[in-house]
């Protein structure tokens, strides 16, 4: 009697990436090398943002899409921070949000159009509201969580003593009604932020040392990257109702770079980049047993120092492209289109 392995049908089993052309990459761009786990890298349709090396503080490149090539080295940068850049993010509400011109800059950014402060050591996570406008979250290392609204540069909400340690990643859930977050005691929370309450939370979520990170899937579920006590990387799957035990649990390999998980609610399918890794892993997450199903992995020569990741409303959708990323390299940045092909 013999067995066959039954491959799940999927209509994302066929999802191909495939790097743009040279010229069509950003080239000469000196990325950020800051050790922080960020992704170092923001896209919206109009502009994508790249955090770089400067001396006497931080600074990131807003290019326009169209301004592809060689960038040269006075290429005029945001440059009103005082210390390095950790994390950047465009508003999903106005693609301007940081008032630049249409066709990029033309002189350096140094004044900032709003300063928000309220937290006592750097901020390492910043994350917009998806649903209401002008609102903002910021995390930092003194294990604050505050929310602002912007247009009035008005702290709204300050969440202490929730997390006793560096927080690693923060994630909305799609209606912005609460926020997870991965925190350096291995734990991973939820929390309201309107009641300033922690409603569910999961105590060592994944074994291992290193940094995690939760996003919030548009079911509700959460979706965690981390690392066993072997130091192997794990992904999860989290019922929020039930957080005793994963849904679906897999390891992958046992690099030791940070995963950066990315979520498509439109195909439910996650795509897993791991910091200095040079592949990108996609998983589809369905209602059925084992819940996370690898699909495939797209893999590049050089290793990924960062990436962006395009907002749906920016994509070619008449070539048939679901997803584009934009990889960090040390001197570049690449863009990367995964297309599901016409049968």
């Amino acid at each position: 009697m013999s067995f066959r392995k039954v491959v799940r049908q999927s209509k994302f089993r066929h999802v191909f990436g495939q790097p743009v052309k040279t010229e069509q990459c950003y080239d000469d761009i000196r990325v950020s090398r800051v050790t922080w786990d960020s992704t170092f890298c923001a896209v919206n349709p109009s502009f994508v943002a790249i955090i770089v090396e400067a001396s006497g503080g931080g600074a990131f490149l807003v290019l326009p899409l169209h301004k592809t090539g060689r960038i040269d080295k006075s290429y005029p940068t945001v440059c009103g921070h005082t210390g390095p850049v950790l994390d950047i993010d465009w508003c999903p509400h106005n693609d301007h949000v940081w008032q630049i011109p249409e066709n990029g800059l033309s002189q350096p950014l140094t004044e900032p159009v709003v300063v928000l402060e309220g937290h006592s050591k750097r901020v390492g996570i910043v994350a917009w509201h998806p649903t209401a406008r002008n609102v903002l979250l910021s995390a930092g290392c003194d294990n604050v969580v505050l929310i602002w609204n912007v247009g009035t540069a008005e702290e709204l909400y300050r969440l202490e003593g929730l997390h006793p340690d560096l927080i690693y990643s923060v994630s909305w859930s799609r209606d912005g009604s609460r926020f997870c977050t991965a925190c350096k005691d291995k734990s991973v929370r939820v929390i309201d932020p309107r009641r300033g309450t922690v409603v569910a939370e999961k105590e060592r979520a994944h074994e291992g040392a290193r940094p995690m990170r939760a996003i919030f899937l548009a079911d509700g579920k959460i979706f965690t990257t981390g690392f066993s006590r072997m130091s192997e990387r794990q992904l999860a799957l989290w019922d929020t109702e039930n957080l005793e035990e994963p849904m679906g649990l897999q390891e992958l390999d046992s690099s030791n770079g940070a995963l950066l998980p990315f979520y498509d609610p439109d195909t439910n399918v996650v795509y897993v980049c791991g910091k200095g890794d040079s592949s990108i892993r996609y998983f589809e997450i369905t209602e059925e047993p084992p819940y996370i199903h690898f699909l495939n992995t797209f893999t590049s020569k050089e290793p990924q120092r960062g990436m962006g990741w395009m907002p749906k409303r920016g994509l070619d959708v008449s070539k048939c492209e679901i997803a584009r990323f934009y990889k960090l390299h040390e001197r570049k940045c690449e863009p990367i289109i995964m297309t599901v092909p016409r049968k």
